[in-house]
């Protein structure tokens, strides 16, 4: 499972470098995301903009990892294409998560102040 992971300022972001997050690499992307929290950061950022699709195994290993992630840190996603985030409104996951158009929105919002629902 390819992710990067860089801590920007207080910001863990996490980008996905594949095209599919399904069954088939739903554990391995739980247990790469999950090493990449190791650090102090006091928020995590997952870019999802690589990717095109995603079912239901895959919806689960990002809530997996919410729950990995917090409470100890905020966590927000950004750049989901069309049909993932098709999967977050039918599922009404986008109640649950902030989300962001993009990484740079994902980013302003941390710098600029903590107050608000952080993203549309």
């Amino acid at each position: 499972m390819q992710l990067d992971c860089e801590t920007i300022g207080a910001d863990l972001v996490v980008r996905m470098r594949e095209a599919r997050l399904d069954a088939a690499g739903a554990i391995a992307f739980k247990e790469a995301f999950r090493a990449c929290l190791q650090g102090p950061a006091t928020r995590v950022i997952l870019d999802l903009s690589s990717v095109t699709f995603m079912d239901s195994s895959g919806l689960g290993a990002v809530v997996a990892v919410l729950k990995a992630a917090t409470p100890a840190r905020a966590f927000a996603l950004a750049g989901l294409t069309p049909a993932v985030a098709r999967v977050f409104k039918l599922t009404r996951m986008d109640s649950v998560f902030s989300i962001y158009p993009d990484l740079a929105a994902a980013m302003a919002e941390g710098r600029g102040a903590a107050s608000g629902d952080g993203g549309g």
